[in-house]
């Protein structure tokens, strides 16, 4: 197979018919047919279900679409970076976050860096935590920020931050006025909270076990969303405090936690991997941001990364 195919395969799943693939595409429509149908011969199985001028997708197609997707994506890198190369152009960044940090720090670290060094190319793409690591395993981005844990073979992990999750509530709630909420204020709302039960879900959960709680439990995966449904009125949201303030949402108030539920964060390289002038300031960068974004934010040393993680992972009392 190769790379016409494949980038045929995927507009035609992204558009839903051969004859807008081949618009996107600037190809004919029997162009793209001979694209699919080809594609479809070599791998041995239908794609595409046929009726007119409109397809569907066959199960195999939905299985395929994402390593089609990922294996694009790293053709495009191969050819911009090769295009910058031409051009003597070595000012660029690729960065990876989840989506809190792509949002609530990222940014504004990218603005801090001095001007000599910032990027003439910026590509910040947010992902889960665990698509994060793949792609920086993968040597696909110069630069991954994400949350603990880390215990993988093949990254570099340049520092580790921790800082308090907090409580997120509407600006108009009785809650709104306390200067801190405690577990028992806590027990008697609706929690908004995120669903990845192997990440900070895991903490968060340990921390309202020390308290009966027939609380309504609302989940999310994205903390961007829980504040958002904090702001509806739905219930607090309990979430790491880089979205919380780094992202200035109107309408709600931000609120520390009298109980102590950490976030653990680190900004990750691909191991051994040389690291140019701009990754270099944006990581530091990163780190300044952060202690001045995140209250009570700490830089730990990297001989302390397995010490972190057995607070992670600790079993329940």
């Amino acid at each position: 197979m190769d790379y016409r195919q494949l980038e045929a395969f995927s507009a035609v799943m992204t558009v839903g018919s051969i004859t807008g693939a081949g618009q996107m595409l600037n190809r004919s429509q029997p162009a793209v047919t001979r694209l699919i149908r080809d594609l479809e011969d070599e791998l041995g199985f239908q794609l595409f279900e046929r009726n007119g001028p409109k397809v569907t997708p066959t199960h195999h197609a939905f299985q395929l679409r994402a390593e089609v997707e990922h294996a694009l994506d790293g053709v495009r890198q191969i050819r911009q970076s090769a295009e910058r190369l031409a051009e003597d152009e070595t000012r660029e960044i690729r960065i990876v976050a989840t989506p809190a940090i792509a949002a609530g720090l990222a940014p504004a670290a990218l603005a801090r860096m001095p001007g000599a060094l910032r990027p003439r190319h910026v590509q910040l793409r947010s992902q889960s935590a665990e698509a994060v690591v793949q792609s920086v395993l993968s040597k696909t981005i110069d630069l991954g920020v994400v949350s603990l844990p880390l215990e993988h073979r093949g990254i570099d992990v340049h520092w580790i931050g921790e800082a308090p999750c907090v409580a997120v509530v509407s600006s108009d709630s009785p809650l709104a006025t306390q200067q801190a909420l405690s577990l028992d204020q806590l027990a008697e709302q609706p929690l908004i909270t995120l669903s990845n039960p192997f990440r900070l879900r895991r903490r968060i959960d340990r921390a309202l076990a020390r308290t009966p709680s027939g609380s309504e439990i609302l989940e999310t995966n994205s903390s961007l969303n829980a504040i958002q449904m904090a702001r509806a009125g739905l219930g607090v949201a309990l979430v790491e405090p880089v979205s919380a303030h780094g992202v200035r949402a109107q309408g709600v108030t931000v609120l520390p936690l009298d109980v102590d539920i950490p976030f653990f964060f680190g900004v990750i390289t691909p191991y051994a991997h040389p690291l140019s002038a701009p990754a270099r300031a944006l990581i530091e960068a990163l780190e300044t941001l952060s202690r001045e974004t995140l209250p009570g934010f700490v830089r730990h040393e990297l001989g302390a990364h397995d010490a972190l993680l057995k607070r992670i992972h600790a079993a329940d009392d």
